[in-house]
């Protein structure tokens, strides 16, 4: 992919991979809220709960180089229209999900719109890297992260009171019911996600259209003697990129710990002894914690820091607000768990043009690599599930295993992104 020539950014077409970036923030911190409302109507263990993030996470793994062989074939603005197709479809297949309340299908639901994620993901992330000097990447992606969150904190504000509301009162009385009266209750709290998701199908309908039609350009390629092999050829030639490839296990680490701090957050609550009501929209302030690190990636980013001296102090904030989660209850850890989101805001935007930089014509298959880092997501969570159980439920020590995350992350800060770098 071919950088900027004029060292300048290109901004309407930021604008427009802009929006695609709140979308997918909207329909990724859904998540948030589907967790404990399938864990109501679906009657579900927290493992079997978490396993949404699961459905969701491992469907970048298996698309992503699929994705990156599409993006080669129809280019990066049809391969968009495909992945946001694939996306309505995926959220329509909640619709029968709901009416059966069958928890496999909400998840098949979930794994089919992560399909269509992972192939925009492969597209939006390196065009937005070559819209101008490499420098200033991760300024630009700090912008789309502020896109993205803006939907994140809206999205489970918005699902939360339309399905979990006066879910308290209702997981009391399901105590009380027959067999019989349980399950219609059940059912018709699992039609409450019909509406929203159909209204989601169509929105994503109109954008695929739209971005079909788009005068958004095409990125050209770079040319290279060296990589002027077919697409497999370079899929083995970026295997063995060092800095490339922990590039991948930063990428794993940063969604897996990103995951966790937003979507355990309203079960967290319940644990820490807050109503469902209440917790429903912690969510939103770990998404608002990531914000404001976005806003700090901007304005110090390249200015005053560089991205990997800005990598290395928030993967140290990571570890600090990890411990002041553990050491403290209520509100107060709760906010420390907040406040991850403000230490993970800058990893994405810091990883991605490290670990992509200088890769020239491997740089939509490295894009692919990275983006199946972000399984992180799909497998993180559900252990962080099995260490609570095995802690005896203990929540709050669970959650050390995000140091771990930060300190390889911290690592690739350091070391890292420099090894078989020329």
């Amino acid at each position: 992919m071919k950088q900027n020539k004029n060292n300048q950014t290109n901004f309407g077409p930021m604008l427009i991979i802009g929006a695609l970036f709140f979308l997918f923030g909207f329909v990724t911190w859904l998540n948030a809220t589907l967790i404990p409302y399938l864990k109501i109507s679906c009657e579900l263990n927290d493992f079997e709960a978490y396993l949404v993030t699961t459905a969701f996470y491992i469907s970048y793994f298996f698309m992503a180089i699929p994705s990156s062989s599409i993006l080669e074939k129809i280019g990066f603005k049809k391969g968009m229209s495909l992945g946001l197709i694939i996306m309505a479809i995926g959220s329509l297949i909640f619709v029968p999900a709901a009416l059966t309340r069958m928890y496999g299908l909400f998840l098949f639901g979930l794994f089919v719109q992560g399909l269509g994620l992972a192939v925009l993901q492969t597209a939006s992330n390196p065009y937005i890297t070559v819209l101008g000097p490499i420098e200033s990447a991760a300024r630009r992606i700090s912008f789309m992260g502020i896109a993205n969150k803006i939907a994140g904190i809206l999205s489970p504000i918005l699902l939360g009171m339309v399905v979990l509301a006066g879910t308290d009162e209702l997981t009391v009385n399901l105590e009380l019911m027959n067999a019989a009266d349980r399950a219609i209750e059940l059912d018709l709290l699992a039609k409450k996600v019909i509406l929203p998701y159909i209204l989601m199908a169509v929105v994503l309908f109109i954008l695929a259209f739209g971005i079909r039609f788009s005068n958004l350009p095409e990125i050209e390629e770079q040319d290279s003697e060296e990589l002027q092999g077919n697409w497999f050829s370079r899929l083995k030639a970026v295997l063995k990129v060092p800095y490339l490839a922990l590039g991948f296990l930063a990428i794993f680490f940063y969604v897996g710990a990103e995951v966790i701090a937003v979507d355990t957050m309203a079960l967290y609550g319940n644990y820490l002894g807050f109503s469902t009501d209440t917790s429903k929209f912690f969510a939103s302030f770990t998404l608002t914690g990531m914000l404001l690190g976005y806003f700090v990636g901007i304005l110090a980013i390249p200015k005053y820091i560089s991205q990997q001296k800005a990598l290395s102090y928030f993967a140290i904030l990571g570890i600090i607000f990890t411990v002041l989660v553990v050491s403290t209850k209520g509100m107060s850890s709760i906010l420390f768990l907040a406040l991850l989101g403000f230490a993970n805001s800058i990893m994405w935007p810091a990883i991605w043009p490290l670990a992509i930089e200088k890769l020239g014509k491997l740089t939509k298959i490295g894009s692919a690599i990275l983006i199946m880092g972000i399984a992180g997501g799909a497998l993180l969570p559900p252990l962080f599930a099995l260490l609570k159980d095995t802690l005896g439920g203990n929540m709050h020590l669970a959650y050390l295993m995000l140091i771990l995350c930060y300190l390889f992350i911290l690592f690739y800060a350091i070391k890292g992104h420099k090894t078989g770098k020329k």
